[in-house]
């Protein structure tokens, strides 16, 4: 039998929705159907279906079928008025509504809600009584902080919600869901401060995403790969988190957040350059100590991206920068070696880049273990065979250590990393100024959501600047970035900061 769901009504028979229902989910065997009458002589039929994997089956005896059963609802009262008597003055459950046609009752039952079919009723009510397994509230494992919140998101989209309006108490914060997902339906949540967002970020947000249709929605990375400007490009322009207090510190900044169900990570936009070195935890200790580390991740992302195209240009073609006794003692560790450097670089690389791969496959117990220990054989057994030399080892360590001092992730540092060790290769120094010129412009012409992606590195306002490569005080740190906050800029309203002699 072919059944449009759409197109089928609720009917007053309650025989035949009940057959309707049965033929469209004629194969699955954990559909419940409980038929039931209440306490009255001439009582009226009730119905209850719900998928028993999904449903919290005490709920629905508790909050549904008891109270049904024990009242006295006679077929006496007309039919058009029944519906709204359960509802009022017989059911116990606190989230309900009533629904007009089948296909409604399809989705709200593999959702795992449970529909009550009432005989002589064009509608049917559904009751929330979803029961998902989820695992506890705990601070995540890839982002944890000495000092700050020991918060962190999990797969259920209510709690990820509830987290964010459990530090954000303001009518303000504005919580949309959308469905995503034509065999999912996924729900998705967006969420952002009304007062401080800028109205043409907002409904640009709201305009990608809905414009997404994709079968099934199981992370959050598969909304961001159709919302994202670029999406060709390696460097991220949506941002993610699994910690409550960023999101919070997001949205507060102008932000939007979108939140899949079923993923930990939830969606920040638009995203900036600057944020891919700033941390939570910045925040969180004495702005001078913040600002310090925060300017070495700076430098540790210019040493481990330019470290090996460096070394490659300076041994190949300009050997003259290098002091002589260093210049003997790298020609010297080269001796007898078969390859040329570049193809050296590019051997240790690789290796650097699979054990890190492999120690993230492995348990966590044992993984940092075999990562290092695998690191020193390697490289032990590489010199010892005379495959690659000892300051090409030390380059790799140096590259690859540092990456290590960033918070995002090692993507867009490969790349650069690569990209000017190519240019170097072939024109030395001349080819590795010509790379950064590249991939600056390159960087200049990104935009996030209509934010530019470079914005507070290449302004000088104090609306922008006053959080990029230092962080400022607090009391000092007065307005938020013009664009992204527009209808809101004043952060802080402190008149002055006290000291005492």
């Amino acid at each position: 039998m072919d059944i449009q769901q759409g197109c089928i009504p609720i009917m007053e028979n309650i025989d035949k929705n009940i057959d309707t229902v049965k033929t469209i989910l004629s194969d699955n065997q954990s559909l419940i159907y409980k038929r039931f009458e209440s306490a009255a002589e001439e009582s009226i039929q009730f119905c209850s279906i719900f998928i028993k994997n999904l449903c919290d089956t005490k709920e629905i005896v508790e909050s549904i079928i008891k109270p049904i059963m024990s009242k006295e609802i006679s077929s006496a009262i007309e039919a058009d008025k029944r519906i709204n008597f359960i509802l009022l003055k017989v059911m116990l459950t606190h989230d309900n509504n009533k629904i007009e046609t089948i296909d409604d009752c399809i989705n709200n039952l593999v959702k795992g809600n449970a529909v009550l079919f009432i005989e002589g009723c064009k509608e049917a009510v559904v009751v929330d009584t979803s029961k998902r397994k989820e695992r506890a509230i705990e601070e995540p494992e890839s982002n944890k902080v000495s000092r700050g919140p020991k918060l962190g998101f999990t797969e259920s989209i209510d709690t990820n919600v509830a987290l964010i309006q459990q530090i954000i108490h303001n009518q303000d914060l504005k919580i949309r869901y959308l469905t995503l997902g034509t065999q999912t339906k996924t729900q998705i949540c967006i969420s952002y401060m009304e007062n401080i967002a800028s109205d043409k970020i907002v409904e640009e947000v709201f305009k990608r995403i809905r414009e997404v249709e994709l079968d099934g929605i199981l992370d959050s990375y598969y909304i961001e790969s159709f919302i994202e400007d670029s999406p060709l490009s390696v460097f991220p322009t949506i941002g993610f988190t699994d910690r409550p207090d960023i999101a919070c510190a997001k949205l507060l900044e102008g932000r939007v957040v979108v939140i899949c169900d079923g993923s930990p990570q939830i969606l920040t936009l638009p995203h900036l350059l600057v944020e891919n070195f700033q941390t939570n935890e910045d925040y969180y200790k004495s702005y001078t100590i913040a600002s310090f580390y925060r300017i070495l991740r700076y430098i540790s992302f210019a040493i481990t991206s330019l470290t090996p195209a460096i070394y490659l240009a300076m041994v190949n073609y300009h050997q003259e920068l290098i002091p002589t006794n260093l210049l003997f003692s790298i020609m010297a560790a080269r001796n007898s070696i078969p390859f040329p450097t570049i193809l050296e670089l590019l051997l240790m690389l690789l290796v650097f880049e699979t054990l890190i791969e492999a120690s993230r496959r492995l348990p966590p117990n044992i993984g940092p273990t075999v990562s290092i220990v695998g690191g020193l054989i390697l490289g032990q057994a590489a010199i010892s065979a005379r495959l690659v030399s000892a300051p090409i080892i030390i380059m790799t360590a140096v590259s690859g250590t540092t990456s290590f001092l960033l918070p995002f992730t090692t993507g867009p540092v490969v790349f650069i990393r690569l990209f000017c060790l190519a240019f170097s290769a072939m024109l030395g120094f001349y080819g590795l100024v010509f790379s950064l010129i590249l991939i600056t412009t390159y960087m200049l012409s990104l935009k996030s959501f209509g934010v530019p992606y470079t914005m507070g590195l290449t302004t000088f306002s104090s609306y922008d600047v006053q959080d990029t490569i230092i962080r400022l005080p607090w009391w000092y740190m007065k307005y938020r970035i013009r664009i992204i906050a527009a209808k809101n800029l004043v952060r802080n309203s402190s008149k002055k900061k006290f000291s005492t002699r």
